[in-house]
Formats: structure tokens, sequence, C-alpha cells
């Protein structure tokens, strides 16, 4: 996919950018940047596509995504009601890599993190008592002035850089374009694709989304996203079943029709391929068994 290249503004005497977004809803543009990003989802559950890999996202959820990695959160539908009254909370900090200096990471005391800040641009998710610990940190960064910004940024990342209560997100990273048309055709096709997911989408409809015949549309997909489509869409529909099935409000046939598979047999099969489990053992693996419903095989 072709992201949008964003810049990041500062302020002339920061050396980088902390903020709290209270918004109706969340970054709805396929988009990336030099910077690295820490940001902590407050707020807010939908769907989320990060380099290669798309995911459902939820309160609580702190990510750090490395420099220049593709990233795009699309809020659920009900955010997006004309009556809602719903909002999306984020705090969000961006920095460049050299911004304590273009020798700072060259430094021996400088390593690990340094190595951090590499992984990362794979993506990471921080959970346990490390994603708590950074939670609290910036609540304190948001209001921090001078030399404390520094030091508790240094802290948070060094603190990350010593913790195993992190996983990776994606498996690799995106070719990223500069060609503002090819930006515009993306947005156009995750946007139809986000909004129609739930009911069959034919080849024909989504190379017309793109100003494309179906079989250039096929080549240009699977070019610049190394997946098919077809798979495409597939982990789309997974991703809504994982929300679904942690929310444990229906019946896993349920989940599966209204992740748009048109069958039980199917929404098991692919489930199994992209999850590496069966959507029961899913639910049971994050939930209590004492919360779970009588479910339907």
């Amino acid at each position: 996919m072709k992201p949008q290249l964003l810049t990041v503004p500062l302020k002339s005497e920061q050396s980088f950018s902390v903020r709290r977004d209270i918004v109706p809803y969340f970054y709805n543009r396929w988009h990336y940047h030099p910077d690295v990003e820490l940001v902590h989802l407050e707020a807010g559950s939908g769907t989320q596509f990060i380099g290669d890999r798309i995911q459902p996202f939820s309160a609580g959820d702190l990510l750090l995504i490395g420099s220049n990695l593709p990233h795009y959160w699309r809020c659920d539908d009900a955010y997006f009601a004309e009556d809602s009254t719903r909002r999306a909370i984020a705090t969000v900090v961006h920095f460049k890599e050299e911004c304590l200096g273009k020798s700072f990471l060259q430094l021996p005391e400088s390593r690990d993190v340094r190595s951090l800040l590499e992984t990362a641009r794979l993506g990471m998710r921080l959970h346990g008592a490390l994603q708590k610990a950074v939670a609290r940190k910036l609540r304190l960064l948001l209001n921090a002035n001078g030399l404390k910004r520094i030091t508790l940024l240094l802290d948070i990342l060094d603190q990350i850089a010593h913790s195993d209560e992190r996983t990776l997100l994606t498996t690799a990273t995106l070719f990223r374009p500069t060609d503002e048309v090819d930006t515009e055709r993306i947005n156009r096709i995750l946007q139809y694709s986000l909004e129609n997911f739930q009911r069959p989408i034919t080849l024909q409809q989504i190379a017309d989304v793109a100003t494309m015949s179906p079989n250039a549309f096929c080549r240009y997909f699977k070019a610049h996203n190394r997946k098919t489509y077809s798979q495409f869409l597939t982990e789309l529909r997974v991703g809504k079943a994982c929300s679904l099935l942690l929310a444990n409000k229906t019946s896993i046939a349920r989940v599966g029709y209204e992740s748009g598979f048109n069958s039980v047999s199917n929404f098991n099969k692919y489930f199994r391929a992209v999850m590496g489990m069966s959507p029961l053992k899913y639910q049971q693996q994050y939930l209590k068994p004492t919360r779970l419903p009588e479910l339907v095989p």
C-alpha cells in the first residue's frame, strides 16, 4: 500500500512533540513519517493497520511505531454515527531519532536505546506492568517543561529497551511512495473496504474504486502490499472477529456472520489460517472461563 508522508510540526522551543488528542474518531488516513511515534490509545476501539498487519485495537493499547512505518487507525462504525457522543482519546509523542543530538545514539551508553529504535521499525505493543508504567510517565510528560521533558523521554525509552513485556506488531515494512495520486487511491481502497467488508465485495467493485481494470488492480495491490486483495479482506474480517470475540456479547457463529463470513465453516477455516487457532480457542485464551457464555462451535 502507498501511504501519505506527513510532517509533524514542532514548537520552536521544543525538540519533540507531545500532545493529547480528544477527537470524534482516530486518524483516518494511511500515513507514515520520519518521527518515531509513541501512542497511548486511552479511549476508542476499531481496526489498526501497521506495516503489513491488520489487528483490532482497544482502549489502553500502548504502541511504539518506528520511523517511516506506515500506519492507520479506523474507529468502529459507531464513532461515525451522526448522533454519536463517543470520543477517541490518545496521548501521542513524536520524536526524531536525532532529536537529542546526532551523536547521542552513538554513545556506548545509548546502545540499548539505539537497538530499541531499530527494532521499533517493525512496531511494538507494550503490555503488562510496562504498559502501565509508560502510561503513567506519558501523563507526566504532557505537563513537563525544560530538561524534565528530555529526562522523562529517555527514562521511558530506557524502560522499554530493558523490558520483555513487548511484542512486535509486523513482520515487514512496506514500500514508501512519493506519489500523491497513489496515496489518494490507496486511501479510497481502504475506506471502501472498511465500510463494506462485512458484505461481499467483487473484484470489479474494488477495481472501480481504484479507477483501474480488475487485472491491473490485482497486479497493483499485490505489488504494493505483498498480498492479494482477497487475503487482505480475509485479514480485515478476522480482525473484526477478534474484536467481537473479545467483546464476548454473542455466539461464535454470529461473530462469523457479523464479520463478513458466509458460513461457520468458512469462518473457522479462515480464522485458523490467519490466527493459528480456532475462534473458540482465541476467545478462551483472552477471556476468563467464567465469563464465557454458551458458544456455538
